[in-house]
């Protein structure tokens, strides 16, 4: 087994890898052996037609493609984890020989992890950043916790309201067609939530139970169904039920009932120290975020776009993880929110971006600074970590392996680095 490295423009690299005949053999008798089975030639038993009267009869080039994949899917990480190469994207493969009795040989183009060039990173100037508790600060949190104490209730005495939720039934249609994912039946629906397309939710507002209304509505230009896509459609829609949200009064009731004090004013100053330490934490985030945007700044590194592209497709998956966990599949958010996967990729882009570059000064500041991470950090890490995930700690210790306690230490010493260069800032 042998590789070659050609260094290509914007931190790209093209590898050769070349799998000796007698292995490629190999992977052959292995596809022949994952097929057999499904082999059925006149004269022979299915499953037992031997290799080489099927290579003689067809040709071996039956069996290239899945002994070209055997031997990628383990040459290819063997090689790579071997060698002292930073890839930091998915390989593009191309398989440049392929014939029996002869070295198969293909090649993975990758991205390669980019050089950064250091710009100032100690002491830069950024805008102070205030820490108060303002008048509206207070507002909205008393909202929020009234809401949190709200109940439910069933409206029969009036029409539908902005901020009521109706339970409606209804049908799409698109030049008097009724179209697919079209239709619904006691579909809960939040006005003002524009949950739904166009100006749909306005026009329930003032109807009441039993009322059918068409809804007229234009599907957006951008829309993922491309036959919708910029048509106005009529929504015949039945409104059967309304419920509001009724919310409780601020008064010293509702603050003994609601917290572990018995007065409105002593609950008042809780919720506002309470306030100003999420204030403060939010400050020193921002503080951290502005003195990484300024050393990006002052740094110079090339980004290549297929390690984008991966970061993109990961931010993707993690968004995706995080619908699963509220019920609701990737596809489904494309048919409700009327974007695609191209669309939310592009959106992406920038904090992709950020990201990386983020990622890839903090790790040069690290090394630059020689910053230490002891086992000490480490096992505060991984108690940090078996709280979180409900889990033992030794449990953990067992289950962790060399991969991902390097990944830790390479996240504890960028900690560290933020937290350096955060105090090291100049706020003006």
């Amino acid at each position: 087994m042998s590789y070659t490295v050609e260094k290509l423009e914007k931190n790209m690299a093209k590898i050769t890898i070349e799998v000796p005949a007698e292995e490629f053999e190999k992977a052959m008798v292995t596809a022949y052996n994952q097929q057999k089975s499904k082999i059925s030639v006149p004269g022979f038993r299915k499953g037992k037609v031997p290799m080489a009267f099927i290579e003689k009869a067809y040709g071996p080039e039956m069996f290239y493609d899945d002994a070209a994949n055997i031997c990628i899917q383990d040459a290819y990480p063997r090689e790579m984890s071997a060698s002292d190469l930073e890839i930091v994207s998915r390989p593009k493969i191309d398989v440049t020989q392929i014939e029996k009795g002869k070295p198969f040989i293909f090649t993975a183009e990758v991205a390669l992890k980019p050089e950064v060039t250091l710009g100032e990173y100690k002491g830069v100037e950024i805008e102070k950043i205030p820490v108060e508790v303002t008048d509206e600060d207070m507002e909205a949190e008393l909202k929020r916790v009234q809401q949190q104490n709200s109940r439910t209730i069933d409206v029969t005495d009036r029409p539908a309201q902005m901020d009521d939720e109706v339970t409606i039934d209804f049908e799409g249609f698109v030049d008097g067609e009724a179209f697919e994912g079209g239709k619904g039946s006691d579909y809960p629906l939040k006005l003002g939530s524009h949950s739904f397309i166009d100006t749909f939710e306005d026009q329930l507002v003032g109807k009441s139970i039993g009322d059918k209304v068409d809804v007229n509505v234009t599907f957006p230009e951008d829309y993922q169904a491309q036959d919708l896509a910029g048509k106005p459609a009529l929504f015949k829609v039945e409104i059967k039920a309304i419920k509001a949200t009724e919310l409780p009064e601020l008064d010293d009731e509702f603050a003994s009932e609601a917290s572990e004090f018995d007065t409105m004013e002593e609950y008042k100053e809780d919720i506002k120290k309470t306030l100003l330490v999420k204030k403060e934490t939010e400050a020193k985030r921002q503080k951290e975020d502005k003195v990484i945007d300024k050393i990006i700044e002052n740094a110079s590194m090339d980004i290549p776009d297929a390690m984008l592209d991966m970061q993109q497709e990961q931010m993707i998956d993690e968004f995706a993880q995080r619908l699963q966990y509220q019920g609701l599949a990737l596809e489904q958010y494309f048919q409700f929110s009327g974007s695609d996967r191209d669309a939310l990729k592009e959106q992406m882009k920038d904090d992709a971006m950020k990201r990386i570059q983020s990622r890839l000064v903090l790790e040069a500041i690290a090394e630059k600074e020689q910053i230490e991470v002891t086992q000490e950090d480490i096992d505060q890490e991984l108690e940090n970590m078996a709280k979180m995930y409900q889990m033992e700690l030794e449990r953990l210790k067992e289950v962790m392996g060399e991969n991902e306690t390097d990944s830790i230490k390479k996240d504890i010493a960028i900690q560290k680095a933020v937290e350096m260069v955060a105090e090291a800032a100049k706020e003006i």
